[in-house]
């Protein structure tokens, strides 16, 4: 059998989400399955280290599809003329598009709906052409995964698909994620914060993560606390962050606010595990594996209620109202001053991230491609 993938989203010192989960679940596909052959399609020069085995054939389509024009290029013309090529038995797409143009069977899986319930933190070009064919997409496509039942329920609410159609193939943090030790912790306190305790953000600069209600947050905890405690926001600065970089030019607290810009991963793995706690406030995830990957790090999280993430963290986690920034400063006071409740914290979040881990969902997405093939019989 030959299984074509979508891979343009693994681009090296570039991986985030999509390309995350791609990197983490074809790693394990490939070789769990020598049997078969994969077709790895990239949308410009790729990295070799992204062949994860001799089974896999990298194949470029440009050109390098970065708007919903060029999308639709390269879902519908590109791509099924390589299908055919290769004779490919399935494509696999990650990204929440799949191609119109095709009869082969498709396995789509798609992360979350926030276009349709956050229409503002998207541009305009890119929330018509998912508005227009996310449901061309749904109904197209052979089996449907996805990352969380919020986000299947959400699915099945906004477009009543069939749930049998959808497959709930969670996500993860890597196992790169542990613990610092005390040695470590010092050197990335010195390195990042002058050796005080801090806040953690980790994740893009953008305005679904709610960053702004952060900041206002830490200056209700500032005030109330007369404490050293910084905050560290660190992510690359994504789409609209000028808005939020302009407004800590004036900050009050600028001096304690710590921005990294986009670290790899070791480096992310130091950071998190140096934490006090994370604060991850996100008006919308389908997953939110920062979640995840703090608890492996043994930090404590604060997350926003009615979300994905509460489904993920379930008891493990302190939860806020993302649209008040009061509340976001209730809940790091509380972890602040309550050291039990801290420590109970890290415990439950060991426990319950041990409930997720890649070779599960690398698993689960062979069996969602699987029943893509079989359905399309």
């Amino acid at each position: 059998m030959t299984i074509a993938v979508n891979t343009r989203f693994l681009l090296k010192n570039y991986l985030e989400g999509y390309g995350y989960f791609i990197q983490e679940t074809f790693s394990r596909i490939v070789r769990n399955h020598p049997e078969h052959s994969f077709v790895f399609i990239f949308d410009r020069l790729y990295e070799e280290l992204f062949l994860f085995e001799k089974n896999v054939k990298a194949v470029i389509a440009g050109p390098a599809s970065k708007q919903p024009l060029l999308w639709k290029y390269w879902y519908d013309i590109k791509i099924p003329a390589l299908l055919r090529k290769y004779k490919a038995d399935v494509f696999v797409s990650c990204d929440g598009i799949c191609s119109l143009r095709t009869k082969l069977p498709q396995c789509l899986v798609i992360h979350d709906l926030a276009f349709l319930h956050h229409p503002s933190f998207h541009k305009k070009s890119h929330l018509s052409f998912y508005k227009k064919y996310t449901p061309k997409f749904l109904e197209k496509t052979a089996a449907i995964a996805t990352v969380s039942s919020f986000s299947k329920n959400d699915i099945i609410s906004q477009y009543k698909i069939d749930p049998d159609k959808i497959d709930l193939v969670f996500s993860a943090a890597k196992d790169l994620f542990k613990p610092c030790g005390d040695e470590e912790k010092s050197f990335i306190k010195n390195k990042y914060t002058d050796g005080k305790e801090y806040f953690l953000y980790t994740g893009a600069i953008h305005p679904r993560k709610n960053l702004m209600n952060l900041l206002k947050a830490f200056s209700v905890f500032k005030k109330r606390q007369k404490t050293n405690m910084k905050l560290v926001l660190a992510g690359r600065l994504a789409w609209k962050y000028e808005s939020f970089t302009e407004s800590l030019k004036s900050y009050k607290y600028r001096d304690d606010v710590v921005m990294t810009g986009y670290v790899d991963e070791v480096e992310l793995v130091k950071i998190t595990g140096a934490a006090y706690g994370l604060i991850y406030p996100s008006f919308f995830e389908g997953f939110g594996v920062p979640v995840l990957e703090a608890m492996k790090c043994n930090v404590p999280v604060i997350t926003s209620a009615n979300s994905a993430m509460q489904e993920i963290a379930k008891d493990a986690a302190l939860y806020i109202n993302p649209h008040s920034h009061i509340d976001i400063a209730d809940k790091m006071m509380l972890l602040y001053k309550d050291e039990n409740l801290r420590n109970q914290l890290i415990e439950k979040g060991r426990s319950t991230a041990e409930e997720y881990n890649w070779d599960k969902t690398a698993a689960l997405l062979w069996q969602s491609i699987v029943k893509a093939i079989e359905n399309s019989r």
